[in-house]
């Protein structure tokens, strides 16, 4: 493995497709694995989601690469249930998560104005400076497709932003060399070519 590659960690159920091309777009090579031993050469990693949390990591534990996320000591993106996995619990089957960023990923509840999943453009309000979201302002949008999601309607230590769906949710999140976005920025446009750009400079 190219040690500039990014490594997108196959979970299973992921459509990676339009993730592979935003790297392409950024002149950034990125191949997708389910290898532990990829993951251990990588230099950074990007762990996306689509689908139910039971059945991810029920795919990430059958390789070893739970395990080997668990281990990696680079800058790692979780993207939408991928950043879910981050956190140490899912009601979403009552499944045991990975455990690396502390708090629970509950349903979201819809209301007829509201419905779930929330599918849509949001902006952001960001709470702590970070280089994530380095030139993100409040007047740009970001796209978001999930069911499920972490209240943010207390601040909590690694809540980088949050977005409003009738509810705060938590839109972005760090914890030590882990980052997580609930958001799509593969699908997000020119802000989220930037969050994608902030992320391959972390060093």
């Amino acid at each position: 493995m190219n040690r500039d590659e990014t490594l997108i960690i196959d979970s299973g159920g992921a459509n990676v497709s339009s993730l592979l091309f935003a790297f392409e777009r950024l002149d950034t090579p990125a191949r997708l694995s389910n290898d532990p031993a990829d993951l251990a050469r990588a230099t950074r990693a990007v762990l996306p989601g689509v689908g139910a949390a039971g059945d991810a990591m029920a795919r990430l534990s059958a390789s070893g690469m739970d395990l080997a996320v668990r281990a990696f000591q680079g800058p790692l993106l979780g993207i939408c249930l991928g950043m879910q996995l981050l956190f140490e619990r899912s009601d979403e089957g009552d499944t045991q998560t990975l455990g690396l960023v502390p708090g629970r990923v509950s349903a979201l509840k819809p209301s007829p104005q509201l419905p779930s999943p929330h599918m849509g453009w949001n902006t952001l309000q960001s709470l702590r400076d970070d280089p994530l979201l380095a030139g993100i302002g409040p007047d740009d949008w970001f796209y978001f497709v999930h069911g499920y999601h972490v209240a943010a309607d207390t601040d909590f230590p690694s809540l980088l932003a949050r977005t409003d769906y009738g509810t705060a949710i938590a839109a972005a999140v760090r914890c030590g060399n882990f980052f997580g976005v609930q958001f799509h920025p593969e699908r997000s446009g020119q802000a989220g070519a930037r969050v994608l750009r902030n992320f391959l400079e972390l060093r």
